[in-house]
């Protein structure tokens, strides 16, 4: 490996490198801060070398990664999101249980995971990094075992993960018999010139089983409510964005870089995937009462506006879709945060009873809690909006007037359960405002302002983000 490509490497090689030190210290000596400092220090120095690896890109590291702005980008994405859910953990599981360090380890695997999926230019290195995040999060969601709702949680994921992961390489063998080719640069869809559509289709077919699994569309997305109310909050928030980012970073390499997207069939399989997540996942939202779970659905529905922007393609796309995902990355940490901070050492605070009266016991958790939904919603001033304009103009641009309609259509559902939740918040009566007002962690708390702040902030001024957004995404589309 040439010294460029190590340079290039660099933020990988830290994020690999950390666990491995927090294994060898908690093999010494278990503390629950030093653990947590550890994690954020490795993360902040595997994000600051982003600078220095970029002076390095593009370049090819074998023909498993390619490092160039787009990997960078997202590799920066998904250590800016574990940031948080290392906060938010600190704050969790300090009290809850005597081997919290062990967390840790499990979330900056999992991270390494998700930053080579960002990276992957080959079948190898997506199995590679799929796998990394697949078995991190199986202990991961099951992590409190003494609980009933995790182990089923973690079993659930753990089944329908290695389904997912046999139909991902079943569809790799089929497209390496046919192209004789695992690196997505060299293969080329053309329906003109390939041969043999027959062999091609369903291969792409069992690809996109395989990931849609991991990004909790319909038909995909059976785990995801129990998995979401049975996993720590911390863990939750991590398989909401982190984990789904990372697919979709892998979602646009392979698809627009091989050209398989330019495939009538798949288009359409995209789009009725599109539809049904909308509909689904804002409707099932509709009948929950659990706010865990009305979170889970509402990922589900946010994945399916995401396809809207995917199906567009063309240069807006990209760019669309990322600066979406981040403000997704911001809210839903946001809000699995304020679920963290509400939680009981017996069980997460989901029932939205527990929610009911919150503003006059804690004003301050329930105006951030507040900004978090009314960004999932789409409200002005907050990046939910301007990411939500974007992927309609996207949508637009290709005259994608179907999915467009559904996507307002089912945000307009949407507002509704955002709405209930908001007005459980501020609604008083003597058997709700009464009680103890709940303890914000100094970890918990600093998460929450750092991401309110960017979620008013790219709202309001969103015009570096997307600047820095089209540099890395140039090319693609």
């Amino acid at each position: 490996m040439s010294r460029a490509q190590v340079i290039a490497m660099l933020p990988l090689l830290i994020l690999a490198a950390t666990p491995v030190v927090l294994m060898v210290g908690v093999a010494f000596r278990r503390s629950h801060a030093a653990t947590a400092v550890l994690s954020l220090a490795g993360l902040a120095a595997a994000l600051a070398s982003l600078r220095t690896a970029a002076a390095a890109a593009p370049i090819q590291v074998t023909p498993l990664l390619m490092i160039d702005a787009y990997a960078l980008f997202y590799t920066g994405l998904i250590l800016s999101a574990t940031i948080p859910v290392v906060l938010l953990s600190w704050g969790y599981f300090e009290g809850r249980t005597r081997r919290p360090e062990e967390f840790y380890i499990l979330v900056l695997v999992a991270a390494l995971g998700s930053a080579v999926l960002a990276s992957a230019n080959h079948f190898i290195s997506l199995f590679l990094g799929l796998e990394l995040l697949s078995v991190s999060l199986y202990a991961m969601i099951a992590y409190l075992h003494w609980r009933d709702l995790p182990v089923e949680a973690g079993i659930k994921y753990l089944i329908l993960a290695a389904a997912s992961a046999a139909f991902l390489l079943f569809g790799m063998a089929l497209i390496y018999a046919e192209l004789g080719t695992m690196e997505f640069g060299a293969m080329r869809f053309d329906a003109a010139t390939n041969t043999h559509p027959a062999i091609l289709l369903p291969a792409l077919a069992l690809i996109i089983a395989g990931i849609g699994f991991k990004l909790a569309v319909v038909p995909f997305h059976m785990w995801t409510p129990d998995v979401y109310e049975g996993a720590p909050a911390p863990a939750a928030a991590f398989i909401a964005t982190v984990s789904k980012g990372a697919m979709l970073a892998l979602l646009l390499r392979f698809f627009y870089g091989s050209g398989a997207h330019g495939y009538e069939p798949v288009a359409v399989v995209f789009a009725m995937i599109a539809i049904a997540s909308m509909i689904a996942g804002n409707v099932l939202a509709l009948l929950q009462d659990n706010v865990k779970r009305i979170l889970a659905y509402s990922s589900i529905a946010h994945l399916g506006y995401l396809l809207v922007a995917f199906l567009a393609a063309g240069d807006l796309a990209p760019a669309a879709i990322t600066f979406y995902l981040v403000a997704y990355f911001i809210t839903m940490l946001g809000a699995f945060g304020v679920v963290g901070a509400l939680s009981g050492p017996r069980a997460d605070a989901g029932g939205l009873a527990e929610y009911r009266g919150l503003y006059w016991r804690s004003p301050v958790i329930a105006a951030l809690f507040t900004a978090m939904l009314l960004s999932l919603a789409g409200i002005p001033l907050t990046a939910g909006f301007v990411g939500k304009f974007y992927v309609v103009a996207a949508g637009a641009s290709r005259a994608l007037w179907a999915l467009v309609f559904v996507l307002v259509v089912t945000s307009a559902i949407g507002l509704y359960y955002y709405l209930r939740i908001i007005v459980a918040m501020y609604s008083r009566s003597p058997a709700t405002t009464a009680g103890e007002p709940p303890r914000l962690a100094a970890a918990t708390g600093v998460a929450l302002a750092i991401l309110t702040f960017l979620l008013v902030a790219f709202g309001v001024f969103p015009q570096p983000l997307l600047e820095m957004i089209r540099n890395a995404t140039a090319g693609f589309g």
